[in-house]
């Protein structure tokens, strides 16, 4: 199953400290989620995404076995705790273009039913 993921940090959990707790900060948490999220690209669980542009944020399409599954990869990134998810499971175009044919089919029927 594939979902739209959006991860937003928390402003309150980014440190308003000094450039030193900044750099830290970036090396403890942003750094190891970035190769978190590169080596699940690499596995293809994450199949597209990235960082709009000038936002604090990431935004990507997963796929997962089930919605277990994507807990536990969201919550394997390091500092997931600091962050807002959103999490959209998507239907498949395929599926969708089934089901909107069937719905023609039955409105159809239901058409010729009245005449």
């Amino acid at each position: 199953m594939k979902y739209l993921v959006t991860i937003e940090f928390l402003e309150a959990a980014i440190p308003s400290i000094s450039q030193q707790g900044v750099v830290e900060h970036l090396e403890r948490v942003l750094i190891p989620t970035q190769d978190a999220m590169v080596k699940l690209e690499a596995e293809k669980k994450i199949l597209a995404g990235g960082y709009p542009v000038g936002q604090r944020k990431r935004v990507f399409i997963i796929e997962a076995a089930s919605n277990e599954e994507l807990g536990q990869l969201l919550r394997s990134l390091p500092g997931w705790w600091m962050t807002r998810v959103d999490v959209t499971p998507l239907e498949s175009f395929e599926h969708q273009a089934a089901q909107t044919r069937q719905h023609v089919e039955r409105v159809k029927a239901a058409m010729q039913g009245k005449r």
